[in-house]
């Protein structure tokens, strides 16, 4: 006997299958007597859900998982080695050991401050690029690469001595990536053009091998509105993702304290990639500090892949607090994070907030409209169709606050307030003394009274009242079948 169990089954189902520990079984013959390993919070819900993910690790760098797993890169407080860590899931990487590849001369060149690493597989060798001042000038910041013939980029044997990648300007220069598309590789980077009264811009050139580039650079972005200059004027921080024939380049922006934010550059992937006019700058951040989530200078970011290798991870540092003793630069708390990166119908990334702290996150989607999804505005509740504010859709379960046998539903960007009944219809509120408001902000959740794979939510107080979509809205009453019923997602 075999069972197929997909992660969007999974999801439909309702299971919490990180917090009850259900085992599912194997596919094959002895699928039940051989259970599988429980599922991780990214085989189910698409994004581990620990955070921070990993402590006092700034400019993450997660590869997509390779030969079984996921590597880890960042800058170290310190400002003085190359770290690599590794996990068969992105959670791991927060315990796991951290092996130093290279450590900066004492002396010299390249003695100075060490900063964002990122960690490449190119036809079939490891390549770490970082940034490095040298140790009399310690902000005499330029692009370093090195490679690796080990399999595993951990083994320190295996790296060769580190090699300047040289730019036609002998400039403050830093953070390069790099990406392939259609047959070709590009690095990108940033850095201060002499002619430009800018901290740094973006560039993008072809490249010849993983340490040359070949051609006059293409400027791309450079720091024009009001948020990307907040303290110094920057972009930096490039990180690229590839979809359904568009490229997408996020960037990092302003100082890096609370003002630190994430932009968005779209290209066209049919186009002449080293034509400045194929980028489109998006008019706002994309990710910024968040006040109720407590999350703040969100930035240098990459992308990777879930364990289900199907949902894209967002991947960068923030810190917890927003006053800062002294320069933000020497600040440690700057903490590695990961979360799930939405899509929009009209197919561009939607980010959310920097979630912060409190387990899994998931939509809810009704059964009788089930591309619509249940979201706040105003306070309220509703279930609207395409919805761009993404985090206002978002929300956590949690032991309910009537007591055993109930959830409660927070929101992820309100997380002071709950899903609430309020006669016939719900809001997100505040938490308020009493048992009138924990009753009121209590559900059991139960199997979809439509589908088994989905949930329906009955009110604790009140035994047989069911919350209901009635044509856009959110409203409690008899159980009515798929309007009585939510797919997770």
């Amino acid at each position: 006997m075999s069972i197929h169990l997909t992660r969007r089954t999974l999801l439909r189902g309702g299971l919490g299958v990180a917090a009850t520990g259900l085992i599912l079984p194997a596919v094959g013959e002895d699928a039940w007597a051989t259970p599988s390993p429980t599922p991780t919070d990214a085989d189910i819900y698409g994004a581990p859900t620990a955070s921070p993910l990993v402590w006092q690790r700034a400019d993450p760098f997660v590869t997509p998982r390779t030969d079984g797993l996921y590597y880890f890169t960042a800058s170290v407080p310190e400002y003085d080695r190359l770290i690599v860590r590794a996990s068969p899931t992105i959670e791991g990487l927060g315990s796991a050991a951290e092996t130093v590849v290279w450590r900066r001369p004492a002396s010299g060149k390249m003695g100075g401050h060490i900063w964002a690493p990122e960690l490449h597989r190119i036809d079939g060798r490891w390549y770490l690029y970082f940034a490095a001042g040298d140790s009399d000038d310690v902000f005499r910041i330029r692009m370093y690469a090195m490679e690796s013939i080990a399999a595993d980029p951990r083994d320190v044997s295996g790296w060769s001595s580190p090699r300047q990648i040289i730019t036609p300007w002998d400039s403050f220069a830093l953070d390069a990536t790099t990406f392939e598309h259609d047959g070709q590789r590009y690095l990108v980077w940033a850095q201060s053009e002499p002619e430009i009264n800018v901290n740094s811009s973006l560039y993008i050139a072809r490249m010849t091998s993983p340490f040359t580039f070949t051609g006059t650079p293409a400027r791309i972005a450079t720091p024009t509105r009001s948020w990307e200059v907040e303290g110094f004027r920057v972009n930096e921080g490039p990180a690229v993702l590839k979809r359904d024939g568009r490229i997408f380049m996020t960037f990092s922006a302003s100082a890096t304290d609370a003002r630190y934010c994430l932009g968005l550059l779209t290209a066209d992937a049919r186009a002449n990639l080293l034509d400045p006019a194929t980028w489109s700058k998006s008019p706002d951040p994309v990710f910024t500090t968040n006040e109720q989530t407590r999350q703040y200078g969100p930035g240098h970011n990459s992308f990777t892949v879930a364990e289900d290798g199907e949902t894209d991870v967002l991947v960068y540092h923030a810190r917890d607090y927003r006053d800062i003793v002294g320069d933000p630069l020497y600040d440690p708390n700057r903490h590695a994070r990961a979360q799930r990166l939405y899509w929009y119908d009209d197919g561009t990334p939607l980010f959310g907030v920097p979630v912060g702290k409190g387990g899994p996150i998931l939509r809810l989607s009704p059964g009788d409209a089930s591309s619509a999804f249940v979201r706040h505005y105003a306070y309220a509740l509703r279930v609207d169709p395409s919805v761009r504010e993404l985090a206002d859709s978002q929300f956590r379960f949690v032991p309910g606050l009537a007591g055993e046998g109930t959830v409660s539903i927070r929101s992820v960007n309100f997380p002071d307030r709950y899903w609430r009944v309020d006669g016939t219809s719900l809001r997100i509120d505040p938490v308020e003394d009493g048992s009138g408001y924990a009753a009121q902000a209590s559900f059991r959740r139960v199997p979809g009274l439509a589908n088994s794979n989905a949930i329906s939510l009955e009110l604790s107080d009140r035994p047989g009242v069911y919350v209901r979509h009635d044509k856009g809205s959110l409203t409690v009453g008899r159980p009515a079948g798929s309007k009585s019923t939510f797919w997770l997602s």
